[in-house]
């Protein structure tokens, strides 16, 4: 089984690939368990919620990849909550760093800011975009592993997306 991880800022459409990628492999996804713990949660959070979330989303991820037979498709993984707790807590929490394993992704494709910006009230950082995406292409590149550029509009997107999958792949 091989997983993809869709990573990259906020709202460059990551959970709409994750989901038009799953349908068009057919294979299982993995959603992104920040928003549905952010959703149940009675106030703001706090740094130690973001370890709740990376284990959160790793038990999912486990969950869904019983279900795989060829790809598991990922809506995102440990290197945005990374990210996420450097830029709001200037660090990053041991717990996750220990956690996080970008080698266990056969590809990770990173979603550029080319489309446009859809305000959600989970969404922190709007005029952002741009430097964080830089975050993401750094951090894989020093990770290296590896990792495709996602750009377009509609199904343009998706099709690049498709084309990254099938490069690295098959």
């Amino acid at each position: 089984m091989r997983k993809i991880a869709i990573v990259g800022p906020e709202s460059t459409g990551k959970s709409t690939l994750a989901r038009q990628l799953a349908a068009h492999f057919d294979a299982p996804m993995v959603v992104e368990y920040a928003r549905e713990y952010l959703e149940r949660l009675n106030g703001p959070y706090t740094q130690i919620d973001l370890q709740y979330i990376a284990v959160g989303q790793l038990r999912l991820e486990k969950e869904q990849a019983r279900k795989a037979t060829d790809l598991l498709i990922c809506d995102t993984n440990l290197l945005v909550i990374k990210i996420w707790s450097e830029v709001k807590y200037g660090n990053i929490s041991p717990i996750i760093e220990s956690l996080m394993d970008l080698n266990s992704y056969h590809l990770h494709l990173l979603c550029k800011p080319d489309i446009p910006w859809q305000s959600d009230p989970l969404r922190e950082h709007p005029h952002m975009l741009e430097a964080l995406y830089d975050r993401y292409e750094s951090a894989l590149k020093a990770a290296q592993v590896p990792f495709w550029v996602v750009e377009g509009q509609g199904s343009e997107r998706l099709a690049c997306a498709v084309e990254g999958v099938r490069q690295w792949v098959d």
